[in-house]
């Protein structure tokens, strides 16, 4: 039987999640709550960044912001900023970034995405669920970005 030590192949465990930070703003309540003829605009922004804690252990932070308006009314505003601590192991060195920037943050946004939904749901508004995200395309485009930066 394998132990933890061993180095059979690759592993990644999590060892802890948490909040970081959470906001809900409902700045015009109790007005906003009202019946509304359509859906405001909601815009949602999602942003991925890791650290090296030691050499297996890494802190990966998921930062989620949404904001709804009508027009130019904010009607309200949430951002989430969720961490996991990862255990990271047996990987080959060319696999650590899209391990990092792909697999992390996708085992993390389940539990953001339904904090997100209970803070809405909480300041009086449907409960706001995000559309999965391809953290693969995130990544690639953010790799394009930087090598970009570099070519200049």
């Amino acid at each position: 039987m394998a132990n933890e030590n061993s180095t059979e192949g690759p592993s990644l465990n999590i060892l802890a999640q948490y909040i970081k930070d959470l906001s809900f703003e409902n700045p015009g309540a109790p007005h906003s709550l009202q019946a509304r003829d359509k859906a405001p605009a909601i815009n949602i922004n999602v942003n991925v960044n890791a650290n090296a804690l030691s050499e297996t252990d890494f802190d990966v932070v998921l930062s989620l912001s949404a904001e709804a308006r009508e027009g130019e009314k904010p009607v309200f505003a949430t951002e989430l900023v969720y961490g996991g601590v990862f255990r990271i192991t047996g990987f080959p060195q060319e696999h650590m970034l899209p391990v990092l920037f792909i697999e992390c943050p996708r085992l993390l946004f389940p539990f953001a995405r339904q904090i997100i939904a209970d803070a809405t749901r909480n300041g009086g508004f449907p409960p706001l669920m995000i559309d999965p995200i391809d953290f693969a395309q995130m990544f690639a485009q953010r790799v394009a970005a930087e090598q970009g930066r570099t070519d200049n």
